[in-house]
């Protein structure tokens, strides 16, 4: 990618955002899984700047917050009034008073532009030699956006005329302004000191630089950009829901292309920070988010979410939820099990139908099938777990561990009261309640011995059906009720 090294980079992130009515900035709104200021930051990146500055305004202690957090090299420069786009370069400036050469402005809250679209729109201002360089769009509706007025031989631009000081001739123009910039410094600075508020709303319009550069004698060109939906900003919930369908499309083509099968791409959602192998399957309902990573020849879904988690060579992962999770190789999950942070299943392992597990550590080609809460628990090699098992883990202060040894058996319906170590080889019989540890190849029952009561039916429950079943099924068998 050629274009790359510019002297600065200024994103405006300074609006109030009134139609989404939030309480959170505009531009921390998410698509795909990051904020917006976050995916213009990535763009801008690809220009390799020797500052970025981000201007910010409305609620600028959470993006600032925000930015400190995903994009530590970003400066801030801070806009009090909102006076205008004008003077909102004009406070993006301040970090970058002695900068010389290129400066690109673009916006916070337009999620879909890439950092190849800024880098072209950098290629074209150098090959023309313009002090000035606009991106645009052709519109079939342009209302709302600035119009570009060229001049009469239709090369160069005259002036961006925003759509409320529009004669009804500019208005019928399809070009349009997507506020996305390079300038060359000096001309910038100049052309923002001879902004006036002289037009319809009252502002200083960034846009009237155009005018100024070509007042004296400065090329000014444009980039024109086919794909229409990189230059949409968002403004209200609507669009944010209508650019992430949009970007997520795009995703999941992409994901297609190289090589990953997706069954519904319209039920199928993934993170932009996604990593997918070739010959993975995504099953309709599968959601991927965070830095989910999945492995060749693995099957995710149907309705699946997995958030931050690891999946292995040719797992299958069945409508299960997860976070914070690693699934080994050929490891089966599901379906309706729960992974909870600090799930660790070995390959070859299961976690099965109605299963959670938490902190817990599960080896290879163990087993936890059905039915259980397993809990701060470590399992070794090719344990399994009865249906119905509970890893005690919580005593109501402090939480504790459970261990269970290489190929030990534990019976279903059994207690693990932790801290309990259950050994290599060993047995845990169905029904125990275990509070107390069990060595190699021992067989642990803890559990009440069965006492059987004669006539009991009869002397509490006579004349109930119980009470003639029981008298049927002795008359069956030739006995009699005691």
């Amino acid at each position: 990618m050629g274009g790359q090294g510019v002297a600065g980079v200024v994103v405006l992130a300074a609006g109030e955002g009134k139609r989404m009515k939030s309480r959170t900035s505009k531009v921390l709104h998410q698509v795909a899984g990051r904020s917006m200021i976050s995916h213009a930051v990535h763009a801008a990146d690809a220009l390799m700047p020797e500052r970025l500055v981000v201007v910010v305004g409305h609620e600028r202690e959470q993006v600032e917050s925000h930015l400190a957090e995903v994009a530590p090299h970003v400066v801030t420069a801070v806009q009090e009034n909102q006076n205008g786009t004008g003077d909102a370069v004009r406070c993006g400036l301040a970090p970058l008073r002695d900068a010389e050469g290129e400066i690109v402005v673009t916006m916070g809250d337009v999620p879909l532009l890439t950092g190849e679209t800024l880098v072209r729109l950098l290629d074209v201002h150098r090959a023309n030699g313009d002090a000035v360089t606009i991106l645009t769009s052709v519109l079939d509706d342009p209302f709302g956006y600035g119009r570009i007025v060229r001049e009469d031989d239709g090369d160069q631009v005259a002036a961006i005329v925003e759509q409320r000081d529009c004669t009804p001739e500019q208005a019928e123009i399809c070009e349009i302004n997507a506020g996305i910039y390079v300038f060359e410094a000096g001309v910038l600075r100049a052309g923002l000191e001879s902004l006036t508020s002289n037009n319809d709303q009252g502002e200083l319009y960034l846009t009237d630089v155009v005018k100024y550069a070509r007042s004296v004698g400065k090329s000014v060109h444009t980039c024109v950009l086919d794909d229409q939906a990189q230059t949409e900003g968002v403004n209200d919930r609507v669009q944010l829901a209508r650019l992430n369908k949009e970007y997520n499309r795009r995703l999941v083509e992409k994901w297609q292309r190289e090589g990953v099968t997706v069954i519904d791409p319209d039920t199928t959602w993934l993170h932009a920070s996604v990593d997918l192998a070739p010959d993975v399957t995504l099953l309709p309902g599968t959601s991927l988010e965070g830095a989910t990573s999945v492995s060749s020849g693995a099957v995710i879904g149907p309705d699946t979410t997995l958030i931050d988690v690891e999946v292995g060579e040719n797992a299958h992962v069945v409508r299960t939820h997860g976070s914070l999770a690693v699934i080994g190789t050929g490891a089966s999950v599901g379906p309706f099990a729960y992974l909870r942070p600090g799930t660790v299943l070995g390959a070859g392992g299961k976690i099965g139908t109605f299963v959670e597990t938490k902190n817990a550590q599960i080896g290879a080609g163990a087993k936890v099938p059905h039915l259980t809460y397993c809990g701060d628990a470590e399992i070794g090699e090719g344990a399994n777990i009865g249906a119905g098992t509970i890893f005690a883990n919580y005593d109501g202060v402090l939480k504790s561990k459970t261990s269970i040894g290489r190929h030990s058996f534990v019976g279903s319906n059994t207690v693990l009261v932790a801290p309990v170590e259950v050994a290599d080889g060993a047995y845990v019989a169905a029904g125990s309640a275990l509070t107390d540890t069990v060595g190699p190849g021992e067989l642990a029952i803890a559990r009440g011995r069965q006492r059987n009561i004669p006539g009991w039916v009869e002397s509490r429950r006579a004349g109930t059906k119980t009470h003639r079943a029981a008298v049927e099924a002795s008359n069956n068998e030739g006995t009699t009720q005691p």
